[in-house]
């Protein structure tokens, strides 16, 4: 089944394009439109730099996105040369676009998805069947797996960190295995399935940025995803040492069938809202059916789960309407027309040529982008509307182009040490998070892979 939503470009160009005419001209590109974003990222980055220099935990973090992005919207209206009402309306118009509106939707299901399967046991099933398949010497490579399978089911690298990181150290202490490498496994494993997964946050974003279905794109990330963690887990095995005696787990199946059935729904084409609306309901069920659980304690959890998504769920909104703003007054066309020059100086060609170089552009926009704001959804939401027209002006699919943000995004938000999963594993392992990003193996592996594969794939 195809979602039923219009492109993600529709709505607002529909709007731009009315506004245009009514003004009786063109947006040209405009560096001055710009400013906003600039702003946004000076301030982020700024209270970041500035919290790291007064050794404050998780410093990129003490100033909420949604707050650091205000003053960027006050700047953008005052900027706009629409009158003031007319201003506001753009940017109302972005926030209400159906493609932010279905965005955040999705957020609140996964994130009550996500929430009940934990809350029910779903999670401690899951590692505890993993621990029962790992082999004794293959430790490393098999909590790779674990984090893997985990992260690709929840939809969260952090959720995956948190209830995976604290057996992986006591395993590591008891095996002598290095504590960076066992910490670099399960980032490599959490990134595998954040990037994966099609309940992840990223993937939600990529896909309605782009406008392409999550089982596309899911296929599609297939293509980097399998030869990257193939070549990683040999990597792990070759180096992981020590052996443990890993206590028998008891393994209560039932508690992992929610994880399985929404990938395998998910992945036939099911709509995602139905399909998430399915999880929620089958792990309550489970619930309901296996412990104490209440509807109760489901109603509350949902809810606990539709709280965990409220900083991306308003700042999705509020980038929409800044990126209205931004598109209106030119902002958008001066970095697409920039992109097109250093496109241009690479690839005179036409065809596969273009489709290369567009490709690698979309993978240096986002790549910044999450170098700065240290969150990769964060990065594939500012970077969406520009990634979405280059593809479109150079014939690249939309599930390709979602692939794209989605894997750079993920590349770079597990090789910064000042990210939230290199910092939360780094105080778990009481290790340095430089130590644990320089072991996530994985990221490092599918920057090669993706790279040779824009670089090489044919295309039809």
């Amino acid at each position: 089944m195809q979602e039923e939503f219009p492109p993600a470009h529709q709505d607002r160009e529909n709007t731009l394009n009315q506004s245009n005419a009514a003004s009786g001209q063109s947006q040209p590109g405009s560096l001055l439109a710009l400013l906003p974003l600039f702003v946004f990222l000076a301030l982020f980055i700024g209270a970041g730099v500035y919290f790291t220099q007064q050794g404050v935990d998780f410093a990129f973090y003490q100033l909420p996105s949604v707050v650091a992005i205000l003053p960027a919207i006050v700047l953008a209206l005052l900027l706009s040369k629409q009158k003031l009402n007319q201003a506001i309306e753009t940017f109302v118009g972005g926030i209400g676009h159906s493609n932010i509106i279905a965005m955040c939707l999705i957020y609140l299901l996964a994130g009550a998805f996500a929430s009940v399967a934990k809350a029910t046991g779903g999670v401690d099933a899951t590692v505890a069947l993993g621990l029962s398949l790992i082999p004794s010497d293959l430790l490393v490579p098999g909590f790779f797996v674990i984090a893997a399978f985990i992260a690709t089911a929840m939809g969260t690298s952090m959720g995956t960190i948190a209830a995976v990181a604290p057996i992986a150290l006591g395993v590591s202490q008891e095996a002598d295995i290095s504590l960076p490498l066992m910490a670099g496994a399960i980032i490599s494993g959490a990134l595998f399935g954040d990037n994966l997964s099609i309940i992840s946050d990223t993937t939600i974003a990529a896909t309605r940025t782009q406008g392409c279905d999550m089982k596309d794109k899911f296929r599609e990330n297939l293509i980097f995803a399998i030869p990257a963690s193939i070549i990683t887990l040999i990597a792990f095995t070759f180096a992981g040492q020590g052996e443990a005696n890993v206590a028998p787990q008891s393994v209560d199946i039932v508690k992992v069938l929610p994880y399985l059935a929404i990938l395998f729904l998910a992945v036939a084409g099911l709509n995602v809202f139905v399909v998430l609306t399915l999880g929620i309901v089958l792990a309550g069920g489970v619930g309901l059916a296996t412990s104490d659980y209440s509807l109760v304690s489901l109603s509350k959890d949902i809810y606990a789960g539709f709280t965990s998504m409220q900083e991306i769920f308003i700042l999705s909104m509020l980038v929409g309407g800044l990126a209205a703003l931004m598109q209106q007054q030119g902002g958008l066309a001066f970095v697409n027309n920039l992109i097109e020059r250093i496109i241009g100086r690479f690839s005179k060609a036409k065809g596969e040529a273009s489709c290369r170089a567009a490709e690698l552009g979309m993978a240096g926009i986002v790549s910044l982008t999450n170098s700065c704001v240290a969150n990769n959804t964060v990065s594939i939401v500012v970077s969406g509307d520009i990634a979405r027209e280059l593809a479109q002006k150079h014939g690249v699919s939309a599930k390709r182009s979602a692939s794209i943000l989605d894997i750079f995004s993920c590349i770079v938000q597990g090789l910064i040490p000042y990210g939230a999963q290199a910092l939360l594993i780094g105080a778990t392992f009481a290790i340095t998070p430089l130590e644990a990003v320089s072991y996530a193996w994985y990221c490092m592996i599918l920057a090669l892979v993706a790279i040779a594969i824009v670089v090489f794939r044919k295309r039809h």
